[in-house]
C-alpha cells in the first residue's frame, strides 16, 4: 500500500513552520513501526493511565494537555483522583508538566474554575500546570492526551490521545451506566449521563510527535492571556504564567509494531500574532479527512459528538455523489449536552443542515443512529472516530465540524496498519489496499457493542460493508419497534436507536444562524480561505 494515497505529505500539510514533520530523517510526514491500542471508554483508558502513571520515577517526564481537569475525577476507584496521582508523581521526582485550557466564559459552566484546581495542586506538589488561553476569541484548547517518558527505559514510552479529558463524567464503561461523578448536562441524560469515549494508546517512535506538539506550545514565548482582566486575576491569585525550561526532549522510542501513524492537528490562524509553531493556522485534520475521503468507496464508519457544519461534511457528500456503492453510518448524541431556548435550536442548526447535505447525496446510504444503555437511557456520544474501508482510521479530539477543523486547538492521530486482514472480503475498496487489521478491529469492536453481540463468528459477518450497514438498521428496527409498542416483551438486544433530526422552523433558522456561525461553529481560517472555501 503506497502511504501518500491515504496520508498528507509535509506539503500538504501546509505548515512548514512546524517541528513535527522535520523531525523525520527519511523526510515523512508520518512515522513508521508503532503499535496502537484503542482504549475504549474512560474506565479502560484512565486504568491504563493510572496504571503507567505509577509506574514512573524520578527523573521520568509526564507531559499532559487538556479542554478541563477535575482534580477530584477518580482514575479507578476510591482515592485513586487525578489530581493525588498527578501530585504523588511529582513528589515522587517525575517532571510533571501540564497545559489546560482557560475558559472565556466559566460563568456559563466551563472549565475555568476546575483548571485552575487542578493547576494550584500540581504546582503545591513540585509540578507545573499553566492555564493556557492563547486562542482566537471564541476558541478553545482541546487538545487531550498525556505523554509519559522513562529516560533510559524508552520501552516504557507512552502517548495517550483521543476524546478523553481527565474530568468528571469521562469514567464509564461498556454498560453505560455513567461516572458516579457526573458532570450536568441536559437533562434527558439523566443525573450520571451515560458517556462513550475512545482514546489510543500510542507506544512507538510517535510517541516523540505528540511530545514535539506538547513542547511547541509550552515554548510558544506568548503571553498565557491577552485578557487584561484574565492576567489580573492571574496576578492577583499568585498564578504561575511562565512555563519553566523544559529537559531536552529523549529520543523517539524504537519501532515496535505494525503501524504507521500521522500527527494530525488543528490551530486556528490567530489574530495580530500567530503562533510561531503554526503562524496562518494548521487544518491538517480536515486536509487529512479531505484526502481520505477520496479513496472511500464502500463503508464511511463514524461515530462524532456534533457532525455539523455545510462545509465540513462536503467532502463526505462528495465521496457519497462520486460512488453509488459507498455507505456511511454515523452515530451521534440523540440530543445536544446544553439545553436551553438559545442553545438547543443553537446546537441543532448545524447538525440538521449536515445531515440535509448528507441526504441530497447519498439518500438511504446515509444512516445515522443514537445510543441508549440496556435501562433506555441516552448515552452522550463522546467519541471522535473515522474509519474508511478498513483502511484508514482516525481517533482524536476533534469533531466533524467547523470549529474541529479550523478554530480550536485540536490533535488527532491517523493509524495505518501494515498488516492485511485475512478476512473476507480482503480487499472491501476494490483499490488493491486490502483491508487492515487496526482499522478493521476498531470498527467491529464498536460494532459488536452497540449491537450486543461478540464472538469471532459475529465479527466476520460484519466485516461486509454492506451486512454491517444492514445490520445496523435491522437491530435499530428492532428496537425502535419495542419503544414504539409500549416496551412490552423482552428488550431486543442492542443499543442502536435511528436518529430522526428535530424540525426547526424556518424563522427559527434564521434567528438562529448568526449565533451559530459566531458562537457554536465559528471559522478560524484566513481570509483567503474562506474566500476560496478551503482549508
Amino acid at each position: 500500500m503506497e502511504r501518500t494515497g491515504w496520508l498528507l505529505t509535509p506539503a500538504q500539510r501546509g505548515n512548514p513552520a512546524s517541528r513535527v514533520d522535520r523531525r523525520h530523517a527519511d523526510g515523512a510526514a508520518w512515522s513508521t513501526g508503532n503499535d496502537v491500542r484503542p482504549l475504549v471508554h474512560g474506565a479502560v483508558y484512565f486504568a491504563e493511565l493510572l496504571a503507567a502513571v505509577r509506574a514512573q520515577r524520578a527523573g521520568d517526564m509526564l507531559m499532559f494537555t487538556d479542554w478541563r481537569g477535575d482534580p477530584d475525577e477518580l482514575l479507578d476507584g476510591p482515592k485513586r483522583a487525578i489530581g493525588d496521582v498527578l501530585c504523588d508523581a511529582a513528589r515522587r521526582g517525575v517532571v510533571v508538566k501540564g497545559l489546560v485550557w482557560r475558559s472565556h466564559l466559566d460563568r456559563f459552566q466551563f472549565s475555568e474554575q476546575e483548571n485552575y484546581h487542578l493547576g494550584e495542586e500540581i504546582e503545591e506538589a513540585g509540578g507545573e500546570c499553566l492555564l493556557d488561553m492563547r486562542v482566537r476569541p471564541g476558541g478553545s484548547h482541546h487538545q487531550k492526551f498525556v505523554v509519559l517518558r522513562h529516560p533510559g527505559r524508552p520501552e516504557r514510552d507512552v502517548a495517550f490521545v483521543g476524546g478523553i479529558d481527565l474530568c468528571h463524567s469521562r469514567r464509564d464503561d461498556a454498560t453505560h451506566q455513567g461516572d458516579p461523578l457526573a458532570q450536568r448536562i441536559a437533562d434527558a441524560y439523566g443525573s450520571r449521563p451515560p458517556w462513550h469515549d475512545v482514546q489510543l494508546a500510542v507506544h512507538g517512535p510517535a510517541v516523540g510527535d505528540v511530545e514535539a506538539t506538547f513542547r511547541e506550545r509550552w515554548t510558544d514565548p506568548a503571553p498565557l492571556s491577552r485578557s487584561p482582566r484574565s492576567r489580573l486575576r492571574a496576578a492577583l491569585r499568585g498564578e504561575d504564567t511562565r512555563a519553566d525550561p523544559l529537559p531536552a526532549q529523549q529520543p523517539d522510542p524504537g519501532p515496535r509494531g505494525s503501524h504507521t501513524v500521522q500527527i494530525l492537528r488543528t490551530y486556528p490562524n490567530r489574530l495580530l500574532r500567530g503562533y510561531p509553531f503554526a503562524p496562518d493556522g494548521e487544518r491538517s485534520i480536515a486536509r487529512a479527512y479531505i484526502k481520505s475521503l477520496r479513496r472511500a468507496r464502500r463503508l464511511i464508519y463514524l461515530e462524532d459528538q456534533y457532525l455539523w457544519s455545510e462545509s465540513a461534511v462536503q467532502p463526505f457528500a462528495q465521496a457519497l455523489g462520486d460512488h453509488p456503492d459507498l455507505r456511511m453510518i454515523a452515530v451521534l448524541p440523540p440530543l445536544p449536552d446544553q439545553e436551553g431556548r438559545i442553545s438547543t435550536p443553537m446546537n441543532l442548526l448545524g447538525r440538521i443542515r449536515a445531515l440535509e447535505v448528507l441526504r441530497r447525496a447519498g439518500g438511504d446510504r446515509v444512516a445515522v443512529y443514537s445510543l441508549e444503555n440496556h435501562a433506555g437511557t441516552p448515552v452522550y456520544v463522546h467519541a471522535k472516530v473515522c474509519v474508511i474501508d478498513d483502511v484508514w482510521a482516525s481517533v482524536g479530539s476533534d469533531n466533524v465540524n467547523r470549529r474541529s477543523w479550523t478554530h480550536d486547538s485540536e490533535l488527532s492521530c491517523a493509524v495505518l496498519d501494515e498488516t492485511r486482514d485475512s478476512r473476507e472480503p480482503m480487499d472491501p475498496g476494490g483499490l488493491g489496499d486490502g483491508a487492515r487489521v487496526f482499522a478493521r478491529e476498531l470498527r467491529l469492536s464498536l460494532n459488536l457493542e452497540h449491537l450486543d453481540r461478540d464472538g469471532d463468528g459475529e465479527a466476520a459477518a460484519l466485516c461486509d460493508p454492506g451486512r454491517a450497514f444492514a445490520t445496523y438498521a435491522e437491530s435499530a428496527a428492532a428496537l425502535d419497534a419495542w419503544h414504539d409498542g409500549g416496551r412490552h416483551g423482552p428488550r431486543p438486544p442492542g443499543r442502536l436507536r435511528t436518529y430522526h433530526p428535530p424540525h426547526l422552523s424556518r424563522m427559527t433558522r434564521v434567528l438562529t444562524d448568526p449565533l451559530y456561525r459566531v458562537v457554536a461553529d465559528p471559522d478560524g481560517r484566513p481570509r483567503s480561505l474562506r474566500r476560496q472555501g478551503a482549508y
